[in-house]
């Protein structure tokens, strides 16, 4: 966990849910509740103000809905990651919220300590997926994505370097710590290895490294 207290602002219609959701997270020392908001355009205008480093969106709000909402926040300039949390576990939105740059896709229906370990796996940087997400995203990205054949992939030493980094999870910024390179550069690679690869978001790069390469892609 970071030594710094990781901010978090919760963007859910239902009040119980929100209520719940501080109890939560006042049981985590490390993590700091900084607002709520009850609809998607409270939530961007106080995701704005108070750029948090984390943010966990529900998806079926009334008005601006998750998905919409995810999009405007990612169009932003703000570094705050954003984790899904809803019911929802069909593979249309899982993989919609992921490909649109979603930090992270949790089940409200998790346990307490599993919702607890994921937003540590967030504030870390990492790619956060309950385990039955992670289920879902591969068996959809098996129907809806085709990948190109391993043995026609051609990737440099350095887009090798990043998909393994991308399948442990690593966002762009700790990529760029890890390679010592810079965080632009990290996404020019991204780009590469997504287009080699045949995939559209770095999501899928990571689901598909880790079926295809196994252990291999990650050291």
């Amino acid at each position: 966990m970071p030594e710094d207290v990781q901010t978090i602002l919760i963007i859910d219609d239902h009040p119980l849910m929100r209520r719940g959701i501080v109890q939560l997270v006042a049981m985590e020392s490390a993590l700091r509740l900084v607002g709520e908001a009850g609809n998607g355009q409270q939530g961007l205008a106080l995701a704005r103000q108070l750029r948090p480093d984390l943010i966990l969106l529900d998806l079926n709000m009334r008005g601006l809905n998750g998905l919409e909402t995810l999009r405007a926040l990612k169009a932003t300039d703000m570094d705050s990651r954003v984790l899904i949390l809803t019911v929802s576990d069909s593979e249309e939105d899982v993989v919609a919220a992921l490909r649109l740059g979603a930090d992270g896709y949790l089940l409200k229906d998790m346990e307490p300590e599993d919702v607890l370990s994921c937003l540590r796996t967030a504030a870390q940087g990492r790619i956060a997926l309950g385990e039955r997400v992670a289920v879902i995203l591969a068996n959809a990205l098996r129907h809806e994505v085709h990948p190109k054949p391993i043995e026609h992939i051609h990737l440099t030493e350095r887009e090798q370097e990043t998909l393994a980094l991308i399948a442990a999870g690593y966002s762009n910024k700790l990529i760029a710590r890890q390679l010592k390179i810079a965080e632009g550069t990290v996404k020019v690679h991204v780009k590469h290895l997504l287009h080699k690869l045949n995939l559209g978001s770095r999501v899928e790069a990571a689901v598909w490294a880790v079926t295809h390469l196994g252990e291999s892609a990650r050291r």
